[in-house]
């Protein structure tokens, strides 16, 4: 598997990630044991680049990941970027403080066993923090200060990710877009490209919508976000099924089958698709299944797709997914 230079970190990642909000909460029942599996399944399959948060789980994914690099002697090898913010109660912009940030670090620090933190992430803060040059200055200290040796924002909003690129010290950003979230590609990228800004995509299977695996039928254990956060209920309705409706996400992956070559999955074809814009430093699909953890590490290795697969995935988003996404985030 390729890498890819991730912005100014001075860090070179795999094209192809890991996501562990999986591991930690919101996705239905899942073993500390299950979670660390999928960890070490990620490493054996070549991937070097761990995207977690302090709230998945309340710690429990960087714990479980913490563990792994521990008994792996894998620190010096996995860039591992966390997140910080969503602890606040209430989740409000004055929060995004000094105060705050130092102890959700000091916490994610250590939870993950490290003194300072590869690539810490605000996470998908209120609009109006991105306004607020007081919170971009404390995550400089805390650069400062040995508590992190990068940092970057993960946005619900292009206009979010446009904004936080103003600012020098912001090295990376996390973003939503697959075939059903494309508005990134247009100035989002540009602007990213420009400013030498990694680009970490999340939500790329569109919480598995873009698998195929999903249908009218499939029902979901309470305890899963896309059971309880079908319309916004508990976070940004984005990050279930991309902000997609079910029933128009269902239609328009039954759209996009007839461009999926034989032998490759949908949701392959969706990472090789993502991985073909240039913007993109990498992808953090997220499984605790061992054999989806393979395939998707395999997807970086697909050949190009070619111009009518390009068009078709055009086609479905017009037709199908456009109204529903493109001018909300």
């Amino acid at each position: 598997m390729d890498r890819r230079t991730l912005g100014t970190t001075g860090y070179r990642v795999t094209e192809v990630g890991l996501g562990t909000w999986n591991i930690g909460s919101d996705w239905g029942d899942v073993s500390d044991e299950d979670g660390r599996e999928a960890v070490r399944t990620a490493l054996d399959a070549g991937v070097d680049f761990l995207d977690t948060a302090d709230v998945y789980g309340d710690g429990k994914s960087e714990r479980n990941i913490g563990e792994v690099l521990e008994e792996r002697g894998a620190y010096d090898d996995v860039t591992v970027a966390t997140k910080a913010g969503r602890r606040l109660d209430p989740h409000e912009p004055e929060g995004y403080d000094r105060q705050h940030l130092e102890r959700f670090v000091d916490r994610s620090r250590e939870n993950l066993g490290v003194d300072s933190l590869d690539l810490l992430q605000l996470h998908c803060p209120p609009t109006a923090v991105y306004y607020q040059p007081e919170t971009f200055e404390a995550l400089d200290d805390l650069k400062a200060a040995g508590k992190l040796d990068a940092y970057g924002v993960s946005v619900e909003k292009v206009e979010e990710g446009l904004k936080a690129i103003e600012y020098p010290g912001v090295e990376t950003v996390q973003i939503i877009f697959n075939p059903f979230r494309q508005r990134p590609s247009e100035l989002f990228f540009r602007e990213a490209n420009r400013r030498d800004v990694g680009v970490v995509v999340r939500v790329p299977l569109a919480s598995g919508l873009l698998t195929g695996q999903i249908d009218r039928d499939t029902e979901f254990p309470e305890n899963d976000h896309r059971n309880y956060n079908r319309e916004g209920e508990a976070f940004d309705v984005g990050e279930t099924f991309a902000g997609v409706p079910l029933e128009a996400g269902l239609d328009a992956v039954a759209a996009l089958r007839p461009a999926i070559p034989e032998g490759t999955s949908m949701a392959q074809f969706t990472l090789r698709w993502i991985l073909s814009f240039d913007a993109v430093s990498t992808v953090i699909p997220g499984s605790t299944s061992p054999e989806h953890i393979e395939a998707n590490v395999a997807a970086a290795d697909l050949p190009p797709l070619s111009a009518d697969q390009y068009q078709r995935v055009a086609d479905v988003y017009d037709d199908y997914v456009r109204e529903h996404v493109h001018q909300r985030w």
